[in-house]
């Protein structure tokens, strides 16, 4: 994979030659780190701030090697998050509870960290090259200075800035009056810095009303620039979210358009000289900082602004900068643009999303192979249109019932598997939590709403003296100490889906497996007296989508509530459709839970709805996502215990060592993960799953039978080639390999891929040779052959060798399948086959007699059955 899916105790990280220290824990955790990839950025450059003093000389006053790296950086997509990380920085001081847009503002010495249209290529037209106006922010101050007083007018004495630049107006020139008709105002200073869309609109940023409209108070997606904090040591990290022109158009970054990911670290802003009777600017141009290293600014207090990042667009910190030229990937509708073709649609597991992102141009832009396409639909439906013929194959990650006449081959395609992702930020504003630990019980107490949520939850019959949420319980604290113990409803559940999925019934198969929770789920309290939920009582697992069984209404005196009587526990799991969902709830600290209650002033009436997003600095949200989304958004995956003690997370070897414990279990079929046997290792992960393309194997018709076992061997071919671009693999996922742990997968899927292409026709018994009644009594002979005497009824009648194939040695284009309607001269693997099944025999007298015999049984059979019925006499009670 390509970087650590979830960071662990006791460990360090080193990328590209920066070692970043990790969490220590007290259980053993089974490593997961990733080297990084080809496309990673790291550079190093000397940070200066200088003073000209009164005498011409210049007096450095600070100076840092500082040194940025980026995990990834080519073929990005929307809303994928890039690793940025730094040291040797100038440790930042008041640190803000919110680092995202202009929540960011008030701190001093942070690393500004924004994305940009434009490249510093100086071989590119100057429409191309970067600068402060194709950079992005969301508000208006973060951009321009608009009538500020003497004192706040710092960058006119920045000594790398133009004549122009430190002129009472400056920037944006002419200024546009009728856009902006309260800028220019003397005294007052102004600096607009404007910015410039991809379609060449100008915005002058002199207001909100004067911002793109991907800048709009309430736009659909919140800030990505950050003004973050570097700690004492030097040292900091970010998750940056890239936008591309789905998400923010005005922007523009496309597979066409060359942009970057800009880093400034703040050093302060040089000086010039001071003037014979040096003005407010002066002096606050050489201020330092009001704040020590490492402190916070909860209040939101001024900060010295010459060391603040509002500036970040003055010379002194833009040249500073660190420029990461990143590279986005097609967009989603390519092949919808660049191909006419219909698409022939797979149905199923959303697991291979984002494998099937990556795949489908290598599909549609090759006008050899066919325009595919994945349908995201729950497993089961997904196997059923398969069936009914609507879909060609399946995309699937369990054995379904077959409930057709045509047998069905499982061909692996991916190895991947679900993540409990999380979001959870450490108390005093401390920075993010890395190393969550969680086992089954406590999945099983999320899974079961057995904790109380909040005061509504109190009066619940039967669990009362639960605690509000996992914050609050012992067992969880345990295992991550530290943390903020505050409740709130978010932390009370898991964000899980609302229909059937294969991912559910593996989430609930290692809950299954667990007898501590198994035992918590059939009542028996947790070593601090917790309990199950009652209406979870007692729930059957494993199963493939979780139920809403409590039915529990509060009883409040808030009016709202009262007018909008709804099941508590349901409005806080509040299940969604899709794991992309549930993704980018955590990405975005939103959760979905459903207990806001207000009045709406339009409607005049009150209403329930979803919950605000949560603060920076107090998160705490856990979901169900795939691991292809893990690596996308860059979530972080909690830690599962597998023994006593330790915790795997997700990673290529803890994928790798569970693919060993695999075993295929039917020719043609699936290979199953039994949790039983993750528990014994100890160092496989237990959210290890593979995708299968599940498809026919007879009846299906000669053109979608070629098309499915062209996907399988190219997706099982180039397609596991590790990367970003068009046909890879991407993040996420483990390669299906010839050689090691993954073999297995590779030569079941060339199998079924042959068996699907070949079509096996389906087999018709031998017509029955014609039988003349007998017209007088014949003697039995003596000598029948033994073939004639009918076998047992349940069991397998001797076929002929041109019947069954020995085990090993079948053909797989025509051996016969499990899931198969048995006819005559087939019999599936494992089943018995009743006497009507057997072939008939013509030699000899027997082959004439065999079926007055076989009536006169009958008759006799259904005689003595009578007579039992008739003759015994009623039972007597006592």
């Amino acid at each position: 994979m390509r970087r650590p899916l979830g960071v662990l105790g006791a460990l360090t990280v080193t990328v590209l030659g920066l070692a970043l220290p990790m969490e220590a824990g007290s259980a053993s955790v089974v490593e997961a780190v990733a080297a990084p990839t080809g496309d990673a950025f790291s550079a190093t450059r000397t940070v200066e701030r200088t003073f000209v003093e009164a005498d011409g000389s210049t007096r450095t006053v600070s100076s840092h090697d500082v040194t940025v790296v980026a995990d990834h950086t080519q073929n990005l997509r929307g809303r994928e998050r890039v690793l940025i990380s730094w040291s040797g920085a100038q440790p930042s001081g008041g640190r803000a509870s919110n680092p995202f847009g202009e929540n960011g503002l008030q701190q001093e010495y942070p690393v500004v960290v924004m994305q940009c249209r434009g490249t510093d290529d100086p071989d590119l037209p100057d429409s191309e090259q970067l600068r402060p106006e194709t950079c992005w922010t969301a508000s208006v101050a973060q951009r321009s200075q608009t009538l500020r007083s003497n004192s706040e007018s710092t960058w006119v004495h920045d000594v790398h800035n133009s004549e122009v630049d430190k002129q009472r107006v400056s920037g944006m020139d002419p200024i546009p009056t009728e856009e902006c008709p309260s800028a220019d105002i003397a005294p007052y200073f102004t600096h607009l810095t404007e910015f410039v869309a991809a379609d060449g609109t100008v915005y002058p940023g002199c207001d909100a009303d004067s911002m793109p409209p991907e800048a709009a108070v309430g736009a659909a997606f919140p800030a990505a620039e950050i003004a973050a904090f570097t700690d004492s040591s030097g040292r900091g990290e970010v998750q940056f979210e890239v936008r591309s022109d789905v998400e923010n158009e005005s922007l523009g970054c496309n597979d066409t358009v060359a942009c970057s990911i800009v880093v400034i670290p703040i050093a302060g802003i040089s000086c010039d000289a001071p003037a014979a009777s040096p003005s407010l600017a002066d002096r606050s141009c050489r201020k330092q900082g009001r704040f020590p290293p490492g402190s916070s600014n909860f209040a939101n207090d001024g900060i010295d602004v010459a060391v603040g990042p509002a500036l970040w667009w003055s010379e002194s910190n833009w040249r500073n900068r660190f420029t990461i030229p990143v590279t986005f990937g097609l967009p989603p509708d390519t092949c919808d643009v660049l191909d006419p073709r219909a698409p022939t649609g797979f149905y199923g597991s959303e697991l291979l999303a984002q494998a099937a992102l990556q795949w489908s141009p290598a599909y549609c832009l090759n006008k050899g192979r066919f325009k595919f396409q994945l349908n995201q639909l729950s497993d089961v439906a997904g196997f059923n249109l398969m069936l009914s013929g609507e879909g060609p194959a399946a995309v699937v990650s369990s054995q379904h019932e077959n409930t057709g006449s045509d047998p069905v081959g499982y061909a692996p395609t991916a190895v991947t598997g679900f993540s409990i992702g999380y979001v959870i930020d450490r108390p005093d504003n401390a920075g993010e939590y890395t190393a969550l630990r969680l086992n089954a019980r406590l999945l099983a107490k999320l899974l079961t709403q057995s904790y109380l949520g909040s005061d509504l939850g109190r009066a619940h019959p039967g669990m009362a003296g639960n605690p509000l949420s996992i914050v609050a319980d012992p067992e969880f604290v345990a295992l991550n100490p530290g943390l903020s113990s505050t409740n709130q409803e978010a932390a009370a559940t898991i964000l899980s889906l609302s229909n059937a999925s294969d991912v559910i019934e593996q989430v609930t198969e290692y809950i299954a497996d667990d007898d501590e929770a198994m035992a918590f789920v059939n009542g028996e309290p947790d070593p601090s007296g917790m309990v199950v939920n009652p209406a979870y009582q007692g729930l059957g697992l494993p199963l493939q989508e979780i139920p809403l069984l409590d039915t529990f209404i509060p009883e409040t005196q808030n009016t709202c509530r009262q007018a909008n009587p709804s099941v508590y526990f349901s409005q806080l799991a509040a299940p969604v459709t899709t794991m992309r969902k549930i993704a980018e709830s955590l990405l975005d600290a939103w959760p979905n839970v459903q207990t806001r209650c207000e009045f709406d002033l339009s409607t005049q009436q009150f209403k329930t709805g979803r919950i605000e997003r949560q603060s920076f600095g107090s998160r705490f949200m856990l979901g169900i996502v795939s691991l292809g989304d893990v690596e996308r958004y860059g979530l972080r995956s909690a830690a599962l215990e597998t023994k006593p003690g330790t915790f795997v997370a997700p990673s290529d070897k803890g994928l790798a060592n569970a693919v060993a414990l695999t075993e295929q279990q039917d020719k043609r079929g699936p290979f199953v993960l039994d949790q039983a046997d993750v528990s014994r290792s100890g160092s496989a992960y237990p959210g290890t799953m593979i995708v299968y393309t599940a498809a026919k194997v007879r009846g299906l018709d000669e053109e979608s039978a070629a098309k499915v076992a062209q996907f399988i061997r190219v997706a099982t071919g180039e397609g596991q080639q590790v990367g970003s671009g068009n046909g890879q693999l991407p993040g996420g996922y483990l390669p299906i390999r010839s050689t090691g742990p993954t073999s297995k997968l590779y030569d079941a899927a060339r199998a079924v891929a042959d068996a699907v292409e070949a079509q096996a026709p389906a087999r018709t018994p031998d017509p029955p040779a014609p039988v003349d009644p007998p017209t007088e009594p014949v003697d039995e002979p003596t000598d029948a052959p033994a073939s004639t005497t009918p076998p047992p009824i349940g069991t397998v009648p001797d076929l002929g060798v041109e019947d069954l194939d020995p085990p090993g040695t079948s053909d797989p284009a025509t051996a016969p399948d499990p899931g198969a309607v048995p006819v005559a001269g087939e019999v599936p693997v494992g089943e018995t086959v009743p006497t009507a099944a057997t072939r008939a025999e013509t030699s000899g007298i027997a082959g004439k007699l065999f079926p007055m015999l076989l009536l006169a049984g009958f008759l006799g059979l259904m005689l003595s059955t009578g007579s039992r019925f008739f003759v015994r006499p009623p039972r007597v009670p006592s």
